[in-house]
């Protein structure tokens, strides 16, 4: 474990735990749905206890100064011939991250939407498998192998309902996938191709080695790269599935793909500055204008989309395009030789936002229901799906009771509401407006151009940083009023399985107000390592034997030039 106190085979837990739980819900008959929902929230509920466990050890360790990861090598295989997965300070808190996130949006399906179709806890369990996977794994294949994990579940979680506007949508979302995924599999082999490795940490060490005519293809593969994961990420302009692909989920499923994008996000930032940061030599920082300069074109695209969107639902796609667009922004200033403060920053807004998403969505589909009469869970009027039901077209496996009928008042909604809303404009004293105000603090500290003068990139970007908080306001405040104080409609039913999950992430942005200083020491001192790349890569390769034989990508011997010998 390479100095680390984690327990041999606690790091690969937050990925077989969901995986084994999904496949022993398959023996089950999809009737028994309680009886998956129970599996489901222990495994989820033990994920979360072994993250708690790989952050506590992780941070132990960095703080006595040891090394800044652990490492679990399958099968015993030497890095970097064999597969291994890595756990750092940002790995661990992604996992956590995404147990938390999971466990509400469990608890919401059990109000009736898990009876809309077969196998949903099943493909749910694989997608948390898939996510915790890709934050997890040490090589680019592996990557590859998980994100398609990932992918092919939440395909099964997003069309789960069917109706027509569902799968067409849907069908819009695999196709962008795949090709996302084709991207992904060109820069793969142009990597390996260059560097004749797909360890991360490896093809760190390689890049400094590379002569100049392989480094322009090591570009096209990066390029391919981050072209696949910034779809994934939603940035512009390769963002316009994000809001209508969420808005058709349903709220339990649109509430754990949130965590998606921040897949795509992760992904950027540990390639950005482990492979191509300060230490890539001559490469170093290729890319960061393009994050830059996307990042806030981002954000003020999901600015507007915000103002414009009529829909609640697709008002919190337009909210996941600027929480993406201010992290990869902040990674591109990092990438360029920005500080640990503005990342660090950056890292505690991601947490914060991610959290708030998740719960809108969850709240979005209740608060815009029309009127109180119908059992829920009810979806808003659809008139394709009014059309095309008696022809078969809609067609769900039951419409099961929910698993109480307890219902909660309207006020209670109206507040929860608000509380959202407040997170998300980055009003104080919420995560939002922390997070925003440690970004703009290490701005002014680690940012300075010549002479002490700003660069008027992150003027624009510290602006858009608050008017995109002001236009999430505007949009949420203009629902808010017209929705819960001017509208004379009767009050929807709403169930208290609806709203407990709210409760939950609310509860934990709460804490995370209330342990604010704490959480930003962890994201500072997580920025300064993702900063000091040659650490993590020193303490990988540190696991590697010698079996690393250069020669063996040069299957062809060199042969003699004119007047010089053979190598024996």
């Amino acid at each position: 474990m390479n100095g680390a106190p984690l327990p041999d085979h606690m790091i690969i837990a937050p990925i077989l735990v969901p995986l084994v739980a999904g496949a022993i819900m398959l023996f089950y008959n999809d009737s028994n749905r309680q009886t998956k929902m129970l599996i489901g929230l222990a495994a989820v509920g033990l994920t979360f206890l072994v993250s708690v466990e790989l952050l506590a050890d992780v941070k132990s360790a960095t703080e006595r100064g040891g090394t800044v990861v652990g490492l679990y090598r399958l099968g015993d295989w030497p890095v970097p011939v064999g597969i291994v997965l890595v756990l750092d300070r940002l790995s661990a808190m992604m996992v956590m991250l995404t147990a938390l996130l999971a466990a509400p949006s469990l608890i919401y399906a059990a109000a009736g939407w898990h009876g809309k179709g077969q196998h949903y806890h099943s493909m749910f369990q694989f997608l948390l498998a898939g996510v915790n996977g890709a934050f997890l794994t040490g090589d680019l294949f592996n990557l590859f192998v998980f994100f398609e994990v990932m992918l092919a579940a939440s395909y099964g979680v997003m069309l789960h309902g069917s109706g027509p506007e569902r799968i067409k949508t849907g069908l819009h979302y695999i196709a962008i996938n795949l090709a996302a995924s084709l991207l992904f599999l060109i820069g793969v082999a142009l990597v390996y191709g260059t560097t004749g490795t797909l360890n991360m940490a490896d093809i760190a060490r390689a890049l400094s080695r590379l002569d100049g005519a392989d480094r322009p293809l090591f570009h096209a593969a990066a390029s391919f790269l981050g072209l696949a994961f910034l779809i994934k990420a939603a940035i512009w302009p390769v963002c316009f599935w994000l809001p209508p692909t969420y808005a058709a989920a349903s709220p339990p499923a649109a509430a754990i793909m949130a965590i998606m994008t921040k897949v795509g996000v992760y992904v950027i930032l540990r390639l950005s500055l482990l492979v191509l940061g300060p230490d890539a030599g001559v490469s170093a920082g290729f890319g960061a204008p393009a994050l830059m300069i996307g990042g806030i074109v981002t954000m003020g695209f999901g600015m507007i989309g915000i103002l414009g969107a009529p829909e609640l639902g697709r008002k919190g796609g337009y909210l996941a395009i600027i929480s993406s667009g201010t992290v990869l922004a902040a990674v591109g200033f990092a990438q360029a030789g920005g500080g640990a403060l503005m990342l660090g920053g950056a890292l505690y807004y991601l947490v914060g936002s991610t959290a708030a998403i998740s719960a809108f969505f969850l709240i979005a589909e209740p608060v815009s229901r029309g009127d109180g009469g119908d059992d829920a869970p009810q979806e808003p009027p659809d008139p394709l799906r009014e059309r095309w039901a008696p022809m078969g077209l809609d067609t769900v496996e039951d419409t099961s009771a929910p698993a109480s009928e307890r219902t909660v008042s309207w006020l209670t909604m109206a507040i929860c509401f608000a509380l959202v809303a407040s997170m998300l404009a980055g009003l104080p004293p919420l995560p939002g407006f922390i997070g925003k105000l440690a970004i703009l603090r290490g701005a002014m500290q680690d940012n300075l151009g010549p002479a002490g003068e700003f660069p008027a990139i992150l003027w624009a970007y510290l602006a858009m940083l608050i008017l995109s908080g002001l236009g999430a306001l505007i949009a949420l405040m203009r629902f808010g009023i017209r929705r819960f104080w001017a509208n004379e409609a009767p009050a929807p039913r709403i169930l208290a399985l609806e709203v407990v999950p709210v409760v939950l992430l609310l509860a934990m942005i709460a804490l995370q107000t209330l342990r604010a200083e704490a959480l930003l020491n962890y994201t500072h001192a997580t920025a300064i390592a993702l900063l000091e790349p040659g650490t993590y890569r020193d303490a990988v390769l540190a696991q590697a034997q010698d079996v690393r034989a250069a020669p063996t990508q040069n299957i062809v011997p060199d042969l003699p030039r004119d007047g010089q010998e053979a190598a024996p």
